[in-house]
């Protein structure tokens, strides 16, 4: 465990406030929160998690409840599991012990929310590593400084390393929604495996007609698709715990996976895959149209909103959005330049709190903030530690990123890639050529001043303001 006497009795006073170790059915973490699966919403001490000191900020959204504390996320759950005898990144079955309620609209929403997000957030550092190294290639390739041709070796490397990330995206989401939903995590990856083998994509690319068992199987090509693999773990996890619980000991290991797989391939490949590539396609369209009709407002009032979206969990519908468009037709350009331009405009709402306030302590934390986003890509400290904490910033921080995002949306600025949420995003831009990056950039950067600037000429809220007392935790 890193840094125990550090990091140990804050992991400890979450733990208790949660509801202990036995209220935990699963815990996980992305970049700034600890995500609990929780028995029993009723036993958490709200109130009193959210007075931790370290702690920035509780959300309750998407059937989780998530604990915000900085980059230091790592570190915390690292203590947190041992302080509840939890491995980490292991995956527990919360359908186990979680209370039986009547299934109603909003908890299937909530859900859905959960799996998307559970599988989805795991991806990060491969979608992160994988788009950088895209982004090396068209900065050093022809399009941009020319530095390297498109048949030397380094310029197809990077391109290999790219594809290696996204083209096997069924297989790392068929292993993150395994261990989210409790499935054996090889079989989800087999499943992912099963949807991209060179055999069948060939098949599906010169349209030849094929059966599974002697059903007739739509042939699609879903390599970097992300809602075949989705929808065939989910069903998957209940054929394997059906196995699971009719077979008897001696058998098991061999045949409920077998027997599972043998299920599973014509349900996969007759019916769940297609419908998954179906229903990706017309959410494509749908998001294309939305773009059609409302033009750049749409981009501008996204913008607007995005942050408070990411708040309410409900973000991951639209990045499973803007990953299928991308996949689709190479660059998105409503919901990742929306996304981006909130992001630029928390880092500038951060910037003008530390020239707004006049306590030393307020300033040094909004600095810390500031930094944290431009550097480390993460706005949760910005948004519990300066949002929440003083209202009006929040103001300031939607006219910018409106801002932002009207000038994205007139100039059509288009997300080749998906990468970093830091100030390296600008480069996502690059794929579309130097006017695209140009224009991305001052989208950014008119989002960027625009809510440093408002925030900065709110008037000095810092003074009189306590500072949070110093727990000597990095948040």
């Amino acid at each position: 465990m890193a840094s125990p006497d550090k990091y140990g009795p804050f992991a400890a006073l979450i733990l208790e406030k949660v509801g202990g170790k036995e209220n935990v059915a699963a815990v996980t973490h992305c970049m700034t929160r600890l995500r609990f699966n929780i028995k029993d919403e009723s036993r958490i001490e709200l109130e009193g998690l959210k007075k931790i000191p370290g702690v920035i900020g509780v959300m309750q959204a998407g059937g989780l409840t998530q604990v915000i504390v900085g980059q230091s996320v790592g570190k915390v759950y690292t203590a947190l599991c041992s302080e509840a005898g939890i491995q980490e990144e292991a995956a527990i079955d919360e359908n186990l012990d979680a209370p039986k309620g009547k299934l109603t609209p909003r908890k299937v929403g909530s859900n859905i929310l959960n799996y998307l997000a559970g599988s989805l957030t795991p991806l990060i550092p491969v979608v992160i590593a994988a788009a950088m190294f895209k982004t090396v290639q068209v900065v050093l390739g022809p399009d941009m400084l020319n530095l390297i041709t498109p048949d030397s070796d380094l310029y197809m490397l990077l391109g290999f390393i790219y594809s290696a990330g996204f083209y096997f995206l069924p297989i790392y989401l068929g292993y993150t929604s395994a261990k989210k939903l409790g499935v054996t995590p090889v079989l989800g990856m087999m499943m992912g495996c099963v949807l991209i083998v060179p055999g069948f994509v060939s098949l599906a690319q010169a349209g030849t007609p094929f059966t599974v068992y002697g059903i007739p199987a739509a042939l699609h090509d879903y390599s970097q698709s992300v809602l075949p693999v989705l929808l065939s773990v989910w069903i998957l996890s209940y054929v394997e715990k059906l196995f699971k619980k009719i077979m008897p000991d001696s058998l098991t290991t061999i045949f409920t996976p077998f027997l599972t797989m043998v299920v599973m391939v014509p349900l996969s490949l007759c019916l769940l895959a297609p419908a998954g590539a179906f229903v990706g396609d017309y959410i494509g369209k749908g998001l294309t149209g939305l773009g059609n009709v409302a033009g750049f407002i749409a981009v501008a009032v996204i913008a607007a909103l995005w942050e408070y979206i990411v708040m309410s969990g409900m973000h991951m519908v639209l990045i499973v959005t803007a990953i299928t468009v991308i996949m689709q037709g190479g660059h998105e350009s409503l919901v990742l330049p929306a996304g981006g331009c909130a992001t630029f405009a928390a880092f500038g709402m951060a910037l003008g709190a530390f020239f707004m306030t006049r306590d030393k302590k307020e300033k040094s934390l909004a600095m810390g903030y500031f930094v944290s986003g431009v550097i480390g890509g993460v706005t949760e400290p910005a948004l519990y530690g300066i949002g929440f904490k003083y209202k009006r910033p929040f103001i300031t921080m939607s006219i910018g990123a409106f801002v932002g995002g009207l000038y994205a949306g007139i100039t059509g600025v288009g997300t080749y890639v998906m990468g970093a949420s830091n100030i390296l995003g600008i480069l996502g831009f690059v794929g579309g050529g130097t006017a695209n990056l140009v224009n991305g950039i001052i989208a950014f950067a008119l989002a960027f001043v625009v809510a440093a600037v408002g925030t900065a000429l709110l008037g000095r809220f810092g003074k009189g303001v306590t500072a949070a007392p110093d727990t000597g935790i990095n948040i």
